[in-house]
């Protein structure tokens, strides 16, 4: 079967083979185009009963666009990357872009390989990578979620948590005095002023508690370990009355991990984890947390802009964060 071109869906249509060029590239909806809707209707239900695709490659070659978009997500199966990939599929739909997720892979080798309109990174911490961005934009469009970042050929999205978790401690250690803390193994070590287990420490001490060993739990980085960690936590002889997990996904599991149990959310114990992640808000009972007000959708129609024009200075485009006080850890009485 011979493969339909421009010029058999022009004489299927009866127009000319520049007027399929500009209905199907949807350059006849701004004033000026002199293609009226009928014509446009006429055309597109042509290249339908043909069967016709445009060539990506020749087009790609002739605009200088690929129409593709790029998300480099580390873990796909998080609530906020999950959430990421949600807002993008609603934002790019109308722009005619399409999206394509890299998930759980090195973005450092894999991107080189790409020709995306513009290239999104959620990662972008080890040594040199900074250099090596730096590089890349110089071929690539790149936006990258960074807290420490500055731009350098490419823009950066910032995540401001400010004291958000420490209102995020005062809120559960108003009202409990058994307060754990679900983390990673790596951040124990990582005490400071913006880390998310020093905001943890720092609770304790506001409220005058006591640091409890037995009320730390660690889980490797994925769903399946944060779920045990929360379960053996709770499984104690000496449960833990209200959890602050390091983010949405291990909040989740610690809800879930409560349940399994027959404990009551917030009942017997309250939840709050960080991200303000979609999935969150939209679960029952819903998920307290904290995180940037409107982050996914802006992100999403700033990705789109910037695939649409790369020619503007790039910038830091910046989301503070604030406390979302739900139903896992409601404000006290």
């Amino acid at each position: 079967m011979i493969r339909p071109t421009i010029k058999t869906v022009a004489a299927q249509a009866g127009v000319s083979t520049a007027t399929v060029s500009y209905v199907l590239a949807g350059r006849t909806k701004g004033k000026g185009s002199g293609i009226s809707d009928a014509t446009a209707q006429r055309v597109h239900a042509a290249a339908l009963k043909l069967g016709y695709r445009p060539n990506q490659a020749a087009r790609t070659i002739r605009t200088g666009k690929s129409n593709l978009m790029m998300l480099s997500l580390t873990m796909l199966s998080d609530p906020w990357s999950l959430s990421v990939s949600k807002a993008v599929g609603a934002a790019v739909a109308p722009a005619g872009i399409t999206p394509m997720i890299l998930a759980d892979t090195d973005w450092r080798t894999a991107i080189k390989r790409q020709g995306a309109d513009v290239i999104f990174i959620d990662a972008a911490e080890r040594e040199g990578d900074a250099e090596l961005l730096a590089e890349m934009a110089r071929t690539n469009n790149l936006v990258v979620f960074s807290d420490v970042l500055e731009p350098n050929g490419f823009d950066v999205i910032r995540s401001v948590a400010g004291h958000s978790m420490d209102t995020a401690m005062d809120h559960l250690t108003g009202t409990h005095t058994k307060v754990a803390c679900l983390t990673t193994q790596s951040s124990l070590g990582a005490g400071g002023h913006t880390s998310r287990y020093g905001a943890y420490l720092r609770g304790l001490q506001r409220a005058g508690l006591d640091f409890r060993q037995d009320y730390v739990a660690t889980f490797d980085g994925d769903e399946v370990s944060a779920y045990q960690a929360a379960v053996a936590l709770l499984q104690q002889p000496d449960p833990p009355t209200a959890i602050f997990a390091t983010s949405d996904f291990v909040a989740i599991a610690a809800v879930h991990a409560a349940e399994r149990l027959r404990m009551g959310v917030p009942d017997d114990v309250a939840v709050i984890g960080v991200g303000n992640t979609m999935a969150g808000e939209a679960m029952t009972p819903s998920l307290s947390t904290i995180g940037p007000v409107d982050f996914y959708s802006t992100l999403a129609d700033f990705l789109v802009a910037r695939a649409q024009d790369p020619s503007t200075p790039h910038r830091v485009l910046e989301f503070p964060w604030r406390l979302f006080v739900r139903d896992t850890a409601p404000a006290a009485p």
